[in-house]
């Protein structure tokens, strides 16, 4: 019933080779890194500070040695080394820092001894060269121009320039003291976020990537698209826990991607697709890729629940919509009949019985659903005993069905159910450890320009350049959403950019708080498929072995109306701020119907009227401007207006014989 957690097994057997020794090091941190973080949330016997160096130090060490063994004797002796030199680092200073944390928080504000600086340069430079292991130079560069912005403040001229900061005082705050690298999003993710991606680690160990897949599969046998939709339908499900749309995207995509493809899809189609579905699950109620619970930690007097009912209807729009565009792109490229899904499912392991599988998986996310929304406890308690709960069904079901069941060996079953929560752990500790580097990172970004007063100023520079006027505001603030997302983890990106934009459209045009804090969430998110960076179509687009710019043009035309909705949470923030009451329903519908009327512009099989090309895009871009109207307009009755228009056009279109079309579109059209 298991499945693989990743390249390496769970256990190595025991010996002299290097590899079996690390991956087996890989397992057992992976194991202590969880013993520590249960233990904190049962007991919370030190304070959030404190255990967020523990955190952070956990989270290196276990990402430098699963890159040892990852490198195994392809890497240099150089490198091997330098991540050895890091391990020592990871354990050393966040030991150090955990040791003295009496001394550092409360006697030693503001400086630090010479042996601390020496310490707090070196990890600067541990974190900085991990954060570019695992993303790359390009946000290195963000870390490092934030440091140079800090330190060179004094040689800029105009709104942006500043005293400038010491090296010393800049080391102090990244390090030393509770702010930077172990500061407030850190502990956010230390004490609330991490055990949800157990959680997540723990259901894929536990096979529910599997049943997921065969309730997808399932799902294809009665719509022709079924196979494409069996990439929204798992990253919906998976991305909503995942929390990095790359690795949502890497994980299912493995499957889908290449199901699509032996199918009769493109693989640039395929690519955008999965790159779509898998941005789309960070969206997903209720736990948003984590992002829920920092947003209901940021926003001032809204609680979880809040934020979980107001991201219901957006995400329900986003999904819907992406189904029609993905049913569009499938029912012009995959031929009738397809492949034998009977055949695929049954390369799958065969689990349980359905019921039983029902109870495994279901049972834990009720007791999330309970906890958090009725019970009202608090995220960490939450998480704690949502685990719990998967541990206790996920290997307790299996091992009682052994002993009323024939042809089921108890003794088996337990040493399965063992290893597979073994790997749950495991997987969930590897899916954590780049996710905690980045957040220290962004941390310490965060609060190195808060030191230098940027969000002000940035505040007054959007404002100053958009004259005033809310429409340029709002679309200059998406840009910067979409540059300073960069294909982040959905936290990190969340995070920076609520803490710098969202106070502009708050302060300045009287924005709902909550409306502000969706419309910066869903921004940043989008950075995952807007070219030149569009992390996810890179991963996809490697996966399907497609163009990566014809692949992300796929995801861009799916996924418009997420670009859209950012900008209703603006005009009609009752979408988001008004509950579940009469006007939120219309309203939401509303803004359905507006982002049905992109996608089918945009993705419609037949020529629009059986126009032709180029004419035909006159015709599409006519859908698309009145969706476009019908989910931003600020009243309702144009909006109602639009959207009647646009549905009588879509209903002649398609039903009626002489404006539909003859010929299959042509490649481009």
């Amino acid at each position: 019933m298991s499945q693989a957690q990743d390249e390496a097994p769970v256990w190595s057997p025991l010996g002299l080779d290097r590899q079996h020794l690390l991956n087996n090091l890989v397992t057992v941190v992976a194991l202590l890194f969880w013993a520590r973080i249960v233990l904190y949330a049962w007991y919370q016997e030190v304070p959030r500070a404190k255990f967020a160096a523990l955190f952070l130090g956990g989270g290196m060490l276990l990402y430098v040695f699963k890159q040892l063994h990852d490198v195994g004797t392809d890497g240099s002796r150089l490198e091997r080394i330098g991540l050895w030199f890091c391990a020592l680092v990871s354990a050393v200073v966040p030991g150090y820092v955990w040791w003295h944390y009496n001394v550092l928080e409360t006697l030693r504000i503001g400086y630090a001894l010479p042996r601390e600086y020496a310490l707090g340069a070196v990890f600067t430079l541990v974190v900085l060269y991990l954060t570019y292991r695992a993303f790359g130079a390009a946000f290195v560069g963000v870390v490092v121009v934030a440091i140079g912005y800090a330190y060179f403040g004094y040689a800029i001229p105009g709104l942006f320039g500043h005293s400038g900061i010491g090296e010393r005082q800049i080391v102090n705050i990244l390090t030393m003291e509770f702010d930077g690298f172990f500061g407030s999003i850190t502990q956010i993710v230390a004490a609330w976020v991490a055990l949800f991606l157990l959680y997540a680690g723990l259901m894929r160990g536990f096979g529910a990537f599997q049943l997921i897949m065969k309730l997808a599969f399932r799902t294809a046998k009665y719509l022709r698209s079924g196979v494409a939709q069996s990439a929204v339908v798992s990253s919906l499900i998976v991305g909503s826990i995942n929390g990095a749309q790359t690795a949502n995207a890497a994980m299912t995509g493995s499957f889908t991607i290449p199901l699509m493809q032996e199918s009769g899809m493109k693989g640039e189609s395929a690519g955008g697709i999965e790159a779509v579905a898998s941005s789309g699950g960070q969206i997903m109620p209720p736990v948003m890729g984590a992002a829920a619970f920092v947003m209901a930690s940021l926003v001032t007097g809204v609680g979880y629940v809040d934020v979980l009912v107001a991201g219901i209807i957006p995400a329900l729009v986003f999904y819907i919509s992406v189904a029609i565009g993905v049913h569009y792109m499938a029912i012009k490229q995959l031929p009738e009949g397809g492949i034998n899904l009977d055949e695929r499912m049954e390369e799958l392991d065969d689990g349980y019985h359905p019921a039983i599988e029902g109870l495994r998986f279901g049972i834990p996310f009720v007791v999330l659903l309970y906890t958090l929304g009725i019970a009202q406890w608090t995220v960490i308690s939450s998480a704690l005993y949502t685990c719990g709960t998967m541990i206790l069904t996920g290997a307790g079901l299996p091992l009682v069905l052994s002993f009323v069941k024939d042809g089921m060996d108890p003794v088996e079953t337990l040493k399965e159910a063992a290893t597979d929560t073994v790997g749950g752990f495991k997987f969930g500790g590897v899916s954590m450890a780049p996710i905690a580097i980045i957040i220290a990172a962004v941390n310490g970004i965060v609060d190195l320009l808060n030191a230098t007063g940027m969000p002000g100023k940035l505040s007054l520079a959007i404002v100053g350049v958009a004259g005033g006027v809310m429409l340029f505001t709002v679309i200059l603030a998406m840009v910067i959403c979409l540059i300073l997302g960069l294909g982040m983890p959905t936290v990190a990106a969340y995070t920076i950019v609520a803490l710098l934009i969202a106070p502009t459209l708050i302060g300045n045009f009287a924005v709902p708080t909550l409306a502000a804090h969706f419309f910066v969430f869903y921004a940043a998110i989008l950075s995952g498929i807007t070219p030149p960076i569009a992390i996810a179509v890179v991963v996809t687009a490697g996966i399907a072995g497609s163009n990566f710019w014809r692949t992300a043009l796929e995801a861009l035309k799916l996924g418009l109306p997420l670009f859209i909705l950012p900008f209703t949470f603006i005009y009609n923030p009752e979408i988001v701020t008004g509950g579940f009451d009469v006007n939120t329903v219309i309203s939401g519908a509303v803004v359905l119907l507006g982002a049905v009327a992109i996608t089918h512009g945009l993705n419609c099989a037949p020529r629009p009227f059986n126009v032709p090309s180029p004419f035909s895009y006159g015709v599409r871009g006519f859908f698309v401007a009145l969706g476009t109207l019908a989910m931003v307009w600020p009243t309702m009755m144009p909006r109602v207006g639009v959207v009647a228009l646009a549905m009588a056009l879509i209903l002649i279109q398609t039903q009626v014989p002489r404006f539909q079309a003859v010929r299959a579109v042509p490649e481009g059209d």
